[in-house]
């Protein structure tokens, strides 16, 4: 809170935060959409039963003051663990130097929740090795 204080200008450009969550993508089928021109002769299409959910994607959004950095969606049947985690960071880093010229060095102020690979200790070690705080 004092580090705002004193300069939020600089706090908020060092300001760099994510999140994940579940997205379900449903396929409804109107009345409407099924409506279609045939034949008063022709058989009545077959009708399929709906599902609940269609499927399910889980995407990792990294972002700061000007917008999304990263985003990443977690490949079918794998968890977020560790490894996995890393990898996004090292991504999130490259994209870092890319868009902010350099500016990486300032250090970047990372907020993430509290999940197991978050608090994990090589994540932490991972963070500081990268100049995270």
């Amino acid at each position: 809170m004092e580090f705002f204080r004193h300069n939020p200008n600089n706090f908020l450009s060092r300001l760099v935060t994510m999140d994940e969550t579940w997205l379900y993508h449903y396929d409804p089928e109107t009345k409407q959409q099924s409506l279609e021109w045939r034949h008063s002769d022709s058989p009545r299409p077959k009708k399929f039963r709906v599902q609940k959910y269609a499927g399910k994607v889980l995407p990792s959004i990294f972002w700061n003051q000007d917008g999304i950095l990263l985003m990443d969606y977690l490949p079918k049947g794998q968890t977020i663990n560790g490894e996995y985690y890393l990898s996004l960071l090292v991504q999130l880093r490259d994209i870092l130097k890319e868009k902010r010229c350099g500016k990486v060095t300032k250090g970047v102020l990372f907020l993430h929740d509290n999940a197991l690979a978050n608090r994990a200790l090589a994540t932490q070690k991972k963070l500081a090795y990268l100049g995270f705080q």
